[in-house]
């Protein structure tokens, strides 16, 4: 989809490293997996059961090269799972790890993906959550993601989706 290794930009650390975002290969399942669900952590307890990306299979998405991981000073501090579709790119997981969390490094995971949806000439971004993860939904809404709709998650009986979209500039 893009390059494999490039900076995200200038990102206040305490290290005052530049982050370097690259494509996850074979060799970081194990790292996705535990990011993962650390940083799920809070809506695993909130929703009583791991949330769907903490119980995703990344092997075939690393192999699609869907999934990049974000590092500073060489630990990995965040990731992005991206789906690219004919009409839109679909953000389908987006994780801080609780350490590096509180420094907006979520919001240029996001920002990163619509350049990546400019880049494929693409003017459309979705995603979705839960519909009890209401701080998501509100960082989302402020971000700019608008709420399209609710569904029942076909995975998981009683929980609802709530899938959101932020149309892009051209």
């Amino acid at each position: 989809m893009v390059s494999d290794r490039f900076t995200l930009g200038h990102v206040k650390t305490m290290e005052q490293d530049q982050p370097i975002l690259r494509q996850a290969d074979p060799s970081d399942i194990g790292a996705v997996a535990a990011l993962t669900e650390q940083a799920y952590a809070v809506y695993t307890q909130l929703l009583g059961a791991p949330p769907i990306p903490v119980t995703e299979d990344y092997g075939p998405r690393i192999e699609a090269g869907q999934v990049w991981l974000l590092e500073i000073s060489g630990k990995l501090a965040g990731l992005i799972v991206l789906e690219r579709h004919a009409d839109h790119i679909l953000i389908f997981s987006v994780a801080v790890a609780p350490e590096f969390q509180g420094k907006k490094l979520g919001v240029r995971l996001l920002d990163w993906a619509e350049t990546k949806a400019g880049e494929a000439e693409l003017d459309l971004v979705k995603l979705y959550t839960n519909a009890r993860m209401e701080r998501n939904i509100a960082l989302y809404s402020a971000y700019g993601y608008r709420e399209t709709g609710r569904r029942a998650n076909p995975k998981r009986p009683g929980w609802t989706v709530v899938d959101m979209e932020k149309r892009l500039a051209r």
